[in-house]
């Protein structure tokens, strides 16, 4: 396992997590976790806030193309696609690109490229045949899972695409860095302190590859 960071690339997103505080109900969590309308394309207090193709995946795109020397006709699977951004970006690249997410709004609503190459389905039981990937990345995505299913989601990664996964999940280094995240937090059902992440990697016997989404009040 290797601590990399594969979306270096990425704007970092503005957030008013004092905002949320004083919003975010029970019910906020609830219809968050459904990934319906409201969560891509609501209001921010519900998530996104607004989830349109900019062209901000297209980097990072290239770098993970670079990392895992990937070439044209190399089969990629992006668990957690959402409406398929970073595959469509994949796609451009000529790599034969894929994704999975448990969002029916969010595939229906997909980019017209990817249209086909997203399927409905959970990161612990991803729908492929073993080593089928030359990689498989996961972004904020395994956090939004309980414990024991976090595990089996890093294991189906690891099936899928042994020692050649990517995923990055939400953590914080500080006190003051969890007390923001719990202010924000909407999705994540698990989640820690980087060595509590690396325990639950090691359990999984995941050996791919890993990074940090740690959210600062800016």
């Amino acid at each position: 396992m290797k601590e990399v960071n594969l979306l270096k690339s990425l704007p970092v997103s503005k957030r008013n997590v004092s905002a949320r505080l004083i919003a975010k109900t029970d019910d906020h969590i609830k219809v968050s976790r459904e990934y319906g309308r409201l969560y891509f394309d609501g209001p921010r207090e519900y998530g996104y806030g607004g989830y349109q193709y900019d062209g901000r995946w297209k980097p990072v795109a290239q770098d993970i193309l670079e990392f895992f020397s990937l070439r044209p006709g190399d089969r990629f699977l992006d668990v957690g696609c959402a409406k398929g951004f970073l595959v469509k970006d994949l796609l451009s690249l000529g790599i034969d690109a894929y994704g999975i997410d448990v969002s029916d709004y969010a595939i229906q609503n997909c980019e017209p490229e990817v249209v086909g190459r997203l399927h409905l389905g959970t990161a612990e039981k991803l729908p492929f045949p073993s080593n089928s990937f030359q990689a498989v990345v996961s972004v904020n995505t395994v956090h939004n899972l309980a414990r024991p299913e976090c595990i089996r989601a890093l294991q189906e990664i690891e099936r899928l695409a042994p020692g050649r996964g990517f995923v990055q999940v939400d953590s914080y280094l500080t006190p003051e860095q969890k007390k923001i995240f719990e202010s924000w937090v909407l999705t994540a059902k698990f989640y820690g302190y980087p060595k509590d992440w690396i325990q639950v990697f090691y359990e999984a016997g995941y050996t791919g590859h890993y990074y940090w989404t740690i959210i600062n009040d800016k």
